[in-house]
């Protein structure tokens, strides 16, 4: 009888271990919230000691684990706050930059009218000081804590989902060979939402934008200051369609990623795959209004953006005189 008893737990066992290499991770709530949240440690993880201390460390180690006695955070809570916190000294620079190069313009319909705004405000974020503070710095770290908070989630997930052993080894390797099973293949990444999405796009929109903007007149030229709104008008006089592109990408994506980002840090934006994993009905209704209302405030800034920026700026019309063949001089170093 003994051994029918163990010979039936072992087939359980072996089953559950079955499974659990089966079991396929549930992509990351979308909400601020749960995103700083870490994960309870493994078994494996609580270190083991005799004489009844086992017990005691596993207790203090869950509730610290759950911020309930000593600091009780780990890497993610921290990278989580300085991506939330570095986006704040950004928000102020694009507010400086949206009133210089779309609102003055729309209100004085005139380039030269809104260029005294644009040297003025370069006071505040473009010294030696600001600039990195204020810009390079909290780019660089938002960026930075992004990327290394889905790498400790990607390691998360397979430690917590065996992502080193045998049994998903095989798993892997079976959905890889089957094009039929793609879609329910293992996955180990956390789940990429239109926020880190449009994130990592902005990053390379961003990139190009101060390489033509801010570090090609250094190279070129040796200063930038002459680098304002007639610089951008120029660009569009001399060839229209690669500038055209290229804003067309930068502010709808620019935009939509940091008004989604502000609606996440103030806990209102939906959570992750809310469509597939919403079930009642009223909650569903709230979280689609949500939806299209934080599209609508993207869409409209947006717009007001276009407006001046391309509306105005674009059609300004090129330079003239030493500072035409100063911007000249500049774009032809990229073959613009």
């Amino acid at each position: 009888m003994a051994n029918d008893h163990r010979g039936l737990n072992s087939k359980a066992s072996e089953e559950t271990l079955v499974s659990l290499f089966q079991l396929d991770p549930s992509p990351i709530d979308n909400n601020a919230a749960i995103y700083d949240k870490e994960l309870p440690p493994l078994p494996e993880e609580t270190p083991e000691s005799s004489n009844g201390d086992s017990t005691k460390t596993t207790t203090t180690a869950s509730t610290s684990t759950l911020g309930l006695s000593g600091s009780g955070h780990g890497p993610i809570f921290y990278l989580s706050r300085i991506q939330r916190y570095s986006s704040y000294t950004f928000t102020f620079f694009a507010g400086l930059h949206i009133a210089n190069t779309s609102i003055f313009p729309l209100i004085y319909q005139s380039v030269p009218y809104s260029e005294p705004f644009l040297l003025m405000a370069r006071e505040l974020y473009q010294t030696r000081l600001t600039e990195p503070l204020l810009v390079a710095l909290p780019v660089a770290a938002h960026i930075a804590s992004g990327v290394a908070i889905r790498l400790i989630r990607r390691r998360q997930n397979l430690k917590r989902y065996g992502g080193a052993t045998p049994g998903m080894w095989a798993l892997r390797s079976s959905s890889a060979a089957s094009s039929s099973s793609r879609k329910n293949s293992v996955t180990i990444w956390p789940h990429l939402s239109y926020i880190s999405l449009s994130g990592f796009a902005f990053v390379g929109l961003l990139a190009s934008h101060v390489v033509v903007n801010r570090i090609l007149p250094l190279v070129v030229d040796g200063d930038s200051s002459n680098i304002g709104l007639q610089f951008v008008s120029h660009g569009f006089a001399r060839q229209s369609l690669p500038p055209w592109i290229a804003y067309s990408l930068l502010l709808p994506v620019g935009v939509g990623h940091m008004v989604w980002g502000w609606a996440k840090w103030l806990n209102i934006s939906p959570p992750a795959n809310w469509k597939n994993s919403t079930m009642d009905k009223q909650l569903r209704k709230r979280r689609r209004r949500t939806w299209w209302e934080i599209n609508g405030v993207a869409a409209a800034l947006a717009t007001l953006w276009a407006a001046g920026g391309l509306g105005i700026v674009a059609r300004a019309g090129p330079a003239e005189g030493w500072l035409a063949t100063v911007y000249d001089n500049i774009y032809s170093a990229v073959g613009h």
